[in-house]
């Protein structure tokens, strides 16, 4: 039988970190990831972990308020509330400064540019057009209003 998503404070991992970075309260979205210190451009940032479910039980677990899904492929999805790394904190932007990148079936987000001390870290989640309309709260001035991709 698949794990429960287990309840914990949110935490960052050091094992999957590249650079220092925490977590504090964030103007998009509950808690959000920032850079402890400069970060270079074109560098890994932190490893997107957790546990390996199939397509059946992210369906399931996708229904919750609160969910920490990464599509791996067509097949697999990682659970962050689960043996996540803390990358499952990072806050959506439609102007990020980091990229995921999937390499050999390892979730890797990757610094789009330099990002300053102290700078929230933030991805595109690149949500389909075929769920529900997530609004978007980045406050960039290139925001496009949703999560998902127009």
């Amino acid at each position: 039988m698949p794990s429960k998503p287990q309840s914990r404070a949110p935490r960052i991992d050091p094992r999957y970190a590249c650079f220092p970075i925490f977590l504090r309260r964030s103007p998009i979205h509950r808690y959000g990831v920032y850079a402890g210190r400069s970060i270079p451009p074109r560098r890994k940032v932190i490893e997107y972990t957790g546990e390996l479910i199939s397509r059946k039980e992210t369906k399931r677990r996708g229904l919750g308020p609160r969910t920490y899904l990464f599509t791996l492929n067509n097949y697999w999805t990682v659970d962050g509330a689960v043996g996540g790394s803390g990358a499952e904190y990072i806050n959506h932007s439609c102007e990020p400064n980091l990229r995921a990148w999937i390499c050999k079936n390892h979730i890797l987000y990757m610094s789009k540019r330099k990002i300053a001390r102290g700078e929230e870290l933030t991805v595109d989640y690149n949500f389909p057009r075929d769920i529900g309309e997530v609004p978007c709260r980045c406050g960039s001035f290139k925001c496009r209003g949703s999560i998902n991709l127009l």
